[in-house]
Parts: C-alpha cells; sequence; structure tokens
C-alpha cells in the first residue's frame, strides 16, 4: 500500500435548527475536500443540527431531521470515494447520545458515541445526553427505515472502536475528550492507531485558542501520530462565538491552520502526510512501546478502503508551520464583528443603532462595528459570495458591492447622542467627530424635554418635585432623577431603531445594541433598563482594561483619532448636574472602586471561586505591599454589598458576546440566586476575627 494519505477538516459555520443550510454547508465541505485529493473528510461537533440546540435535542423532530439530513448525504454522488465524518444526536435504547456517524459509500460503518462530555461554563451536555460508558466495548444498533433503505443495513456498530482501513487505523475523540485527563487518545496511539480525530464545538474565549492548539500539538508529541481537529465557526443562536482554528498536526507539530475569525461559511484544510514519519517517530520511543505491548485493545472495524494511493512516491508531503496567535486586542476586534455580522444577516434586520455617549464603552461598541466593516469589505474583495448576497439584502440593494468600509458603515450603522442638561459639550463633540470618522449615520437628540415631561407626572401625582443632591435633595431623589435619563434613553433607543429608517424613506429596522461591560455587570453599576438594555450587547463579556487596550488598537490600526481624546477622559455617567460647565461626576468615583480593583475581584469571585472570606485572604497577600489587612477587608465587604445588591440586574442583562471566564452572565454561565442577604453577617464576622489577629 501507499504511504502518503490525504485528510480534510474544515471549520463550519453552522445553526442550530437549520437543516437546510447545515446540509449545504456539508456538501461545499466534502466538494472543496474531494476536489482537493482528500479521502478522509471531518465534520464539527453536532454539525447536522447545529451545536446550540440546547432544550431542542429533547424534541424527537431534532432526531428525525438529523437522520433526513443523513439520508441526503448517504444517497448524493457527492460522498462517493471518501470516509465522510458527520455528527449529530442519537437515540440508542431510548438513549440520547453525541455521535459521529462515520460512513462510506452509502454504507455506515461505525457511529461513536462520546464518552467525555462538556458540562462546565456554557456547556451543558450532561442536561441532553448521557456519555458512553462502555469503554471498547461495541453494540448492534437498529438504524431507522430510512436509511435502511439506503444502506441497505439493519444494523450497523455503535459504541467505543476504531476504524481499520487497508492502510492504516483511525481512532475518533469528540471535543471535551481532548481535555480531559485521560484523553482516548492515550491508549488508541499505545494500540496503534495512527490518525486521531476530533470534531470540536469549542468557543472562543480571550486568550484561548493557545490552550488548544497546545493540547492537539501535545497529544501526538509524547505518543506520535496524525491529530485533526475540526470546529464549529460563528454564532449559531447565541451568546457564544464558536473560533474555528480547524488544525492538522503530526507528531507534535502543526502542519496545518485554519483561522480563528473570518466570515466564510465553509473552510476547509486538507494535508498529505507520510505515515511512516509517524512510525519511524514511534519507533525510538520505548517508553511508548512498552507500554503499547500491554494495552487492552480496541474493536477494530475493517474498512475496505485505503486513504493513500499506490504510486505516491513522488506525492509532496506537508511540513510542520509556526501557528500565529491573535493578540487580544485583534481577538475583540474580529471575534464580536464576526459574532455581529452573524446576528445582523441571520435575523434579517437592516443594520445596527448604538447610542454613542463619548465614553469608552459606547466608542469601543462603535469600532467593533467598524471593523465589521472592514470584514465585509475584505471578504467581498476576496471573492465571498456569500457575504455579497447577505451585504445587498440588508442595504436592499441589488447590484450594491461593499469596498469602502466607511460607505458601508453609513448604511448599516446609525449612531445617536442623546444629550441632556447634564451633558458636556467635550462628549457631545467626541460621539460627533467619531461618528464621522467611521462614517456612521449620526443623530443627536436632547431628551430634557422628555425627563421633564416624566418627572413632571410624577410631581402631579405626588405634589413633590424631587431635586439632585447638589440642589439641596436627597441621595434617593438624586438616583431617581439619574435613572429617570437613562431609562428615557433607553426607550428613545428603540424608538429611533423602529422608524429611523422609515424616516429615511427606507426599509427595514435597525437592532439596538448595548455597551455595558463586563466589570460595571458584576459591580452592578448599571441602570435597569437603560441603554444596557438592547437586543445585543458586543462588550457584554470585556474588562475595562481590554477594552482600552483595544481602544489604543484601533487608533493605530484603523487611525481613528477622535478615540485619544475619549481615552484621556475620565469614564463618566453623565446624569448629575454640571458644575461650572464641567463633568464632576465619574465612575470610579461612584463605585467606590476603581476599574483595576473590579477586575481583580471578578477573577477571584469566578475563576478562582472565592467567596468574602476566601478572597479577604488572598487579597492580604497581593496587596500587602499597598494595603492593610483592615483596608483589604473594607474593599471586599464594599465590593460584595454591592454585587449582592445589585445581582438582580443580572436576570435582565442583555444578551453579550462570551469573551471573559469571569463574566457575569446570569443566563447559563454564571448561576447565583438575585436575591442575597446583602449584610453577609457571618462571612464578614469571619473577616473581622482575621483582621484583628492580623
Amino acid at each position: 500500500m501507499g504511504r502518503a494519505v490525504t485528510v480534510a477538516t474544515c471549520a463550519l459555520n453552522q445553526w442550530a435548527l437549520d437543516f437546510e443550510g447545515n446540509l449545504e454547508r456539508i456538501f461545499r465541505s466534502i466538494d472543496i475536500a474531494k476536489s482537493k485529493g482528500a479521502r478522509y473528510r471531518l465534520g464539527p461537533e453536532l454539525e447536522i443540527c447545529g451545536y446550540g440546540c440546547s432544550d431542542h435535542y429533547y424534541e424527537s423532530d431534532t432526531l428525525l431531521h438529523s437522520f433526513q439530513v443523513l439520508e441526503k448525504l448517504l444517497e448524493s454522488p457527492a460522498t462517493r470515494d471518501i470516509i465522510c465524518d458527520v455528527g449529530m444526536p442519537v437515540l440508542h435504547r431510548n438513549v440520547r447520545y453525541n455521535c459521529r456517524v462515520i460512513f462510506l459509500n452509502k454504507k455506515i460503518l461505525l457511529i461513536r458515541p462520546k464518552i467525555s462530555l462538556a458540562n462546565a461554563g456554557n456547556y451543558r451536555e450532561l442536561r441532553w445526553f448521557t456519555p458512553w460508558s462502555k469503554a471498547r466495548h461495541v453494540e448492534e444498533y437498529f438504524l431507522p427505515s430510512i436509511i435502511q433503505e439506503v444502506t441497505g443495513q439493519e444494523t450497523v456498530p455503535f459504541g467505543d472502536a476504531v476504524l481499520a482501513t487497508k492502510d492504516t487505523c483511525l481512532g475518533a475523540e469528540i471535543c471535551e475528550e481532548l481535555w480531559a485527563p485521560n484523553s482516548p487518545h492515550i491508549e488508541m496511539g499505545l494500540d496503534g492507531v495512527e490518525i486521531f480525530t476530533n470534531s470540536s464545538g469549542s468557543h472562543h474565549v480571550l486568550r484561548k485558542a493557545h490552550t488548544r492548539v497546545d493540547l492537539v500539538n501535545s497529544a501526538t508529541a509524547k505518543n506520535g501520530g496524525i491529530y485533526i481537529l475540526a470546529n464549529q465557526k460563528g454564532c449559531d443562536g447565541d451568546r457564544l462565538y464558536y473560533d474555528g482554528c480547524a488544525m492538522i498536526s503530526m507528531n507534535g507539530e502543526t502542519v496545518a491552520q485554519g483561522s480563528q475569525f473570518s466570515l466564510d461559511d465553509v473552510e476547509v484544510l486538507v494535508a498529505t502526510l507520510d505515515l511512516e514519519d509517524v512510525r519511524s517517530y514511534r519507533a525510538e520511543i520505548s517508553s511508548r512501546n512498552l507500554a503499547a505491548s500491554k494495552v487492552n485493545p480496541y474493536p477494530r472495524i475493517k474498512v475496505n478502503f485505503a486513504l493513500s494511493c499506490p504510486d505516491d512516491i513522488a506525492v509532496p508531503t506537508c511540513m510542520p508551520i509556526q501557528w500565529r496567535h491573535h493578540s487580544p486586542e485583534e481577538e475583540i476586534s474580529l471575534g464580536p464583528a464576526c459574532w455581529l455580522w452573524d446576528y445582523l444577516r441571520r435575523s434579517k434586520q437592516a443594520g445596527f443603532l448604538l447610542p454613542l455617549s463619548g465614553g469608552i464603552d459606547s466608542s469601543a461598541t462603535a469600532c467593533i462595528v467598524y471593523s465589521m466593516c472592514h470584514q465585509v469589505c475584505l471578504a467581498v474583495k476576496n471573492g465571498n459570495a456569500d457575504v455579497l448576497a447577505d451585504a445587498r439584502r440588508i442595504v436592499n440593494d441589488e447590484t450594491y458591492i461593499p469596498e469602502d468600509p466607511r460607505e458601508f458603515c453609513k448604511r448599516v450603522f446609525t449612531t445617536c447622542y442623546m444629550a441632556s442638561e447634564n451633558s458636556s459639550q467635550d462628549t457631545c463633540n467626541r460621539a460627533k467627530l467619531l461618528a464621522e470618522q467611521i462614517g456612521s449615520y449620526h443623530i443627536s437628540v436632547n431628551i430634557d424635554a422628555a425627563v421633564k415631561a416624566v418627572v413632571g407626572i410624577f410631581s402631579v401625582v405626588t405634589g413633590r418635585s424631587p431635586r439632585f443632591s447638589v440642589h439641596g435633595g436627597s441621595s434617593r431623589e438624586s438616583l431617581a432623577l439619574q435613572n429617570v435619563q437613562a431609562r428615557i434613553r433607553m426607550v428613545l433607543a428603540y424608538l429611533f431603531a423602529q422608524l429611523t429608517l422609515w424616516a429615511r424613506g427606507m426599509p427595514g429596522g435597525l437592532l439596538v445594541l448595548g455597551s455595558a461591560n463586563v466589570d460595571e455587570s458584576l459591580r452592578g453599576y448599571l441602570t435597569k433598563y437603560d441603554c444596557s438594555s438592547a437586543d445585543i450587547n458586543p462588550i457584554g463579556g470585556i474588562s475595562k482594561t481590554d477594552l482600552k487596550n483595544f481602544i489604543q488598537y484601533c487608533i493605530e490600526n484603523f487611525q481613528l483619532t477622535a478615540l485619544r481624546s475619549i481615552m484621556s477622559a475620565p469614564p463618566t455617567a453623565e446624569l448629575e448636574p454640571l458644575v461650572d460647565g464641567q463633568v464632576a461626576q465619574t465612575d470610579e468615583a461612584d463605585m467606590g472602586m476603581t476599574y483595576a480593583e473590579l477586575s481583580i475581584y471578578g477573577k477571584l469571585r469566578k475563576i478562582a471561586k472565592a467567596g468574602p472570606y476566601s478572597m479577604f485572604c488572598k487579597l492580604i497577600n497581593m496587596w500587602k505591599e499597598i494595603c492593610t489587612p483592615r483596608e483589604v477587608a473594607s474593599k471586599v465587604k464594599h465590593f460584595f454589598r454591592m454585587y449582592s445588591v445589585n445581582r438582580h440586574k443580572m436576570t435582565t442583562l442583555t444578551p453579550s458576546y462570551h469573551a471573559e471566564n469571569y463574566s457575569p452572565d446570569d443566563n447559563r454561565f454564571d448561576l447565583r440566586p438575585f436575591l442575597y442577604n446583602t449584610t453577609w453577617s457571618w462571612q464578614f464576622r469571619c473577616i473581622d476575627r482575621q483582621v484583628n489577629v492580623l
């Protein structure tokens, strides 16, 4: 037999329950793989139905439609003479499994259920699926009649097995199994498996990509072999962005790298590799060979097919490459931008509206939309017909070609500065200048009349007129007056989102963008149902520190000079009266903590799993050079009081792009009560006792 095998993996922008679109993208990936000479094609996890079906996995319809798609794949000439490995849910003996279905020439070779389910953070696989717990065990699976009619098979192997082709041996892993301490590839490699495959549904988190790459490369560094990873990409219907990074590795080195962020719905990587390189690499690892001689063998499914050709001596093989990682600022520029594009085109809206205050957060959101426009123009320039078709539909012009990001931004992005008597001319000017530089359609509105009307209704009913604290009012009055302004901005944002295009004689409506960052959400430093309430929020999972670095990146890479003054201005809500025409209110003074401190609290609370006492114990060492134990105790107590008092706001938080592992997203990532005993009496007493000892 030959020695050079040609294999393909892909990153597909699948969409939950979009069976028609998902099938079309799978077919495209198979066509590309075959056109490049591949004899094996690997796809992402649960690619047939889309990974993010959530509780739809309970529905028999999801299983039925998945098998209907599989039927189309099996009977199509496009899948002839290539081993296809696709993902879908399968019900076996009344138990749902997350499976790979591997087939060749209208015959199903193996259904391989997932062994280790992802169940942390955003993942809830144990809610819908059961892990396969029978190691190296295969059972008979009775196929549905629609599949039997195509394959002529009544039953097929179901379980933990590997495929033995005429020239090599392949073993499958599914996503989480790569991350598990007892990954199947270890034992499979010892049992002679030379090609490992991994179908993933792995989402983007800032600074995470290198971990995935290191895991793939290390999987074959100790044991030798070829590792092929496929992943979903894009927004498939919720807060997550699946970030591609399909890759092929051999003997601990990357030989093919896919993009992490891209508007291409289908991306296929193909590599030709020499099996003898695997065998010679393993030959000199004596510890591996000793362990291999004692391994418990896997059931082997024999496949009368080869991944190589008999006469392949002159076939060139792929060489190792150096993986290029994005900086965190590039990740913020690209990830949320791609997520926004998917949301915009799939929601069939005509663009975005952003309340632009002239501060860092809303400006960063505006820059992400501008980055999206850059990505669209670049994709069209590179010949992406899907992006061009979507852009034409969004702007309602069948002849339109997006070439200039600023011009495209004018068509799909509306910014709105909503001034009150408490707004400064500086923020107004900053917002206007940034809008000019990115090209957005900009509106300036004064909300004083609406504020006075709402407060006037209260005064008529009660006979009392609330005042700001600087005018002699109580803190209750002042806070209520600030909240009225903030909430009226939300109401006006939705009004303008619905009717701005109507007023301009254009069809469609706009999606409202929010711009509360992850730190403010954690602290609860926002008005419930203010402009943080929107349709989606691209920066809701990003810290203030990272956003500042991103703003600097935009100054340098997009030449947005308006951002310089925004960077230098102290963050402010501008909800209290000005003093001599200048802003007197600042965010950090209002919060009673700095953004740098808040970022530390967030990481300790979520990632380090620290309650009040544990956080105090960690911080007295971290901050021993700058704070006394009593000062640390005071800071920790203040944070937990404010966090718990405001936790209810997280229940209505706008769906946000997930980017940080300390996100306070109440939907499914950070599950906590929202009615706390905010005195924390027992916990704070423990801190006080320790302070007295110290």
